[in-house]
């Protein structure tokens, strides 16, 4: 079976990448399995650029097909922020970074809360250098408290598709369905069955 790399070492997003492709002709690594490889800095201005830039950087490392993905939230009410710099936008740890966002958005309507998850994932395959890329979304709103201990970054503050359910309190398998990032992992998935095998 040919190797595919998941290119991160975040925890939290190898089993939202790895489990569509469960049942694919691919044996999954992620860079967890490969300690010796630098990480590469993202210096793009788009989540497509930092998704082909990561997978391009770590496939050449490699020499494994790579996939890697960029993703982020974008809020309505912040003009699309933070969108691609999201991992960066505040600072502390993630439950510090919601406590203050949700301060900025404290005098923001309910009607006005509307935000996204995007995620862009891109394959490169260091053998033919061809780079693919596909898009996943999820709409929702942003809450105004800080909801459940599940998921992980904003998933917590975010109402997914509105439902009355945050990230935090989805279970791991609905929002394994539901997200961004998985939505963009099915589309990965018919992309490397039809391209890659």
């Amino acid at each position: 079976m040919r190797e595919l790399l998941i290119a991160t070492k975040n925890i939290g997003k190898i089993p939202e990448m790895a489990m569509p492709l469960e049942g694919t002709p691919f044996t999954i690594v992620s860079l967890l399995d490969m300690p010796g490889v630098e990480e590469v800095e993202e210096t793009g201005h788009t989540y497509e650029e930092n998704a082909i830039l990561k997978a391009t950087a770590y496939g050449k490392k490699t020499g494994i097909l790579a996939l890697a993905d960029d993703s982020g939230l974008e809020i309505d009410a912040l003009g699309g922020e933070p969108g691609v710099q999201t991992a960066y936008f505040l600072s502390g740890t993630y439950q510090e970074k919601m406590t203050k966002l949700l301060e900025m958005l404290r005098d923001v309507p309910d009607s006005e809360r509307g935000a996204r998850f995007r995620s862009v994932v891109a394959v490169y395959d260091p053998g033919t250098d061809t780079v693919r890329t596909c898009e996943g979304v999820v709409e929702g709103s942003i809450t105004r408290e800080i909801r459940g201990e599940n998921g992980f970054g904003y998933d917590p503050i975010f109402d997914y598709e509105n439902s009355g359910k945050t990230g935090g309190e989805n279970a791991r398998e609905e929002k394994l369905l539901l997200s961004h990032r998985a939505r963009a992992m099915q589309k990965a998935r018919e992309i490397l069955l039809k391209e890659f095998v």
